[in-house]
């Protein structure tokens, strides 16, 4: 089975190799990373990945959305059209599969090998983590939100395998599209992480509001989509220097951290992998060149970081950040009326 990890990157350097060989632990056999002017080693420490299946390219955008132009140019390559099934995400994402061997195939089988299969996303908070470590992200940090619930919202966005024969229109950053015209008859097989059939709203898009989202409740039986938005404080305040990979304008503000910085669950499971994770960070680490470049960009991410807090006004802000209340604007409240006590994964 061919599975191509998509993905665009800017500055990411210090967590490529986690990122790397954590999805080829999934069953991961291609990567196509898209880079936009790297200034911290990334582009060279992708292109030293070749040999394990990583192609990396410039993404070619020439306008402000960055992903979908990228996404959009991916469509046509061969290592994506030549794939069985194709996996959208970005390097702070890691797809915490629950089924069989823990790997994307278990997950297909689970789920009953469908044409599309959506994952919920689970945000794991900063929890009082300070100082950036050249460490697994995945094991840093094991408090998130309550995974069917989400601010104040039941419906949590998610990120989707394809398959080959899906009746592809184009990729999203969160879902693949099929045109409006398709017979109902047509309509892909298409299920959520526990192998249920995708709500007929989301499949077909008819609702902008939901269309890359659907009710999270009982959603993750087989996976859930860890995502570390915020990882280490001083790793945060160089992602919002550097600003969104994916798209112009979009600003990473108070309310982008108190959102994600929920600590209100404890979800440890994914830690299972740490084992077999390290051992495929050496096997990379020991590629020509690989070592030393990454060893570069943590360097050059501590500089940043440096730099950064050496600035009063953003050494303001990171304590405003970190004094900030764990709990989101109008979750507590969802819980209470929901009746969803804190409680482990």
């Amino acid at each position: 089975m061919r599975i191509c990890a998509v993905t665009c990157v800017k500055n990411e350097g210090p967590f490529l190799l986690e990122w790397v060989a954590y999805n080829r632990l999934l069953g991961v056999t291609d990567f196509l990373f898209y880079s936009n002017d790297c200034d911290d080693g990334t582009d060279a420490l992708l292109d030293a990945l070749a040999p394990v299946g990583v192609l990396h390219l410039q993404n070619p955008a020439q306008g402000r959305n960055y992903q979908m132009e990228a996404l959009k140019d991916a469509a046509r390559q061969q290592v994506v059209t030549g794939a069985d099934w194709v996996w959208v995400a970005d390097v702070d994402e890691f797809l915490n599969v629950r089924a069989g061997d823990h790997t994307i195939p278990a997950l297909i089988d689970a789920c009953g090998d469908p044409q599309a299969i959506s994952v919920s996303f689970q945000f794991f908070a900063n929890g009082g983590v300070t100082t950036f470590e050249d460490a697994p992200v995945i094991a840093q940090f094991c408090r998130s939100h309550n995974p069917d619930l989400w601010c104040d919202q039941s419906a949590i966005e998610v990120k989707t395998l394809v398959r080959r024969d899906f009746p592809l229109q184009y990729f999203g950053a969160h879902r693949p599209f099929f045109r409006k015209s398709l017979p109902a008859a047509k309509h892909p097989r298409w299920t959520d992480g526990s192998g249920r059939a995708a709500p007929t709203p989301f499949l077909t898009a008819d609702r902008p509001r939901r269309m890359r989202k659907f009710p999270a409740a009982g959603a993750r039986r087989f996976a859930t989509l860890n995502h570390y938005a915020l990882r280490a404080l001083d790793s945060y305040l160089v992602k919002t220097e550097r600003g969104d990979v994916n798209r112009e304008g979009r600003i990473f503000d108070e309310s982008y951290w108190q959102e994600r910085n929920d600590t209100a669950w404890e979800d440890r499971s994914i830690l299972r992998m740490l084992p077999a994770l390290a051992e495929g960070i050496a096997e990379l680490r020991a590629l020509p060149g690989v070592a030393r470049l990454h060893d570069l960009s943590v360097q050059a991410h501590r500089a940043k970081i440096g730099m950064l807090r050496a600035q009063p006004q953003v050494a303001a802000r990171a304590a405003h950040l970190a004094a900030l209340p764990a709990l989101p604007p109008g979750e507590a409240e969802l819980m209470a009326r929901l009746g969803l006590a804190e409680d482990a994964a």
